[in-house]
């Protein structure tokens, strides 16, 4: 039986807030980015690329700091945010920054795989005869896409779901504000009979995770079934 306190149900609120948020806003960047790694010919994209996949291999600790040290009120974006009136530290959003960070690297990795496996010669044929790169990309490229966007997405949430490190260096872990599902169960197993919460949310975390994976397969299911019907 699940014993879930109302802070509990905003935390998985928040959670699961949190986690579709920065999927929404990293998957247009994911997609612009993995254009880039698997179709142009830059000098500097193997910069690009160990740039983009630094996050999978610092301590989510390290990306959280540096985004403090970015976003903070001495940082340079935090002036500019101050300026215009915007709170990120310690905040919802700082949350939603730093998953968009963590999960960047897994949208960009999954989109840009299934973008490789595109024919090539789709690509110029469509040029050849006539078509534009926003015609070329909208046309062709993004449905080919799709099921690597859905995998993409996916990946995101499920990494923004779980993330920990950088969120609690970032937005704090504030009950009712910025305490995702980890920094409840952090806050739990560090309080004297709090195991059964502890419990209740992994349990929540476990089910939500499993629905994503259930979600992914059927879209995913659906998407090439489509494309093998359109082609």
């Amino acid at each position: 039986m699940l014993n879930l306190s109302p802070t509990d149900v905003q935390a998985i609120w928040l959670s699961a807030k949190v986690a579709t948020t920065a999927t929404l806003i990293t998957l247009p960047l994911g997609f612009a980015i993995a254009w880039v790694l698997a179709f142009s010919r830059i000098r500097w994209k193997p910069l690009l690329d160990g740039l983009i996949n630094l996050p999978l291999v610092l301590p989510p600790v390290v990306i959280g700091y540096m985004l403090l040290l970015l976003l903070g009120r001495q940082g340079p974006l935090g002036e500019l945010f101050k300026t215009l009136g915007i709170q990120i530290i310690f905040t919802w959003k700082g949350a939603v920054i730093a998953c968009s960070v963590i999960g960047l690297p897994l949208m960009v990795r999954s989109i840009r795989l299934g973008m490789e496996q595109i024919d090539l010669q789709l690509i110029h044929a469509s040029r050849t005869l006539g078509a534009g790169f926003f015609d070329t990309l909208f046309s062709l490229v993004l449905p080919l896409s799709i099921p690597s966007l859905v995998t993409g997405g996916t990946l995101c949430f499920a990494r923004s779901l779980g993330e920990f490190g950088a969120t609690i260096i970032l937005a704090g872990n504030i009950p009712g504000l910025t305490q995702t599902i980890p920094l409840a169960i952090y806050d739990y197993t560090n309080t004297p009979g709090g195991e059964s919460g502890a419990l209740s949310l992994c349990l929540v975390s476990i089910v939500i995770s499993y629905l994503v994976l259930i979600a992914n397969d059927v879209i995913m299911r659906r998407s090439v079934y489509g494309l093998r019907k359109v082609s």
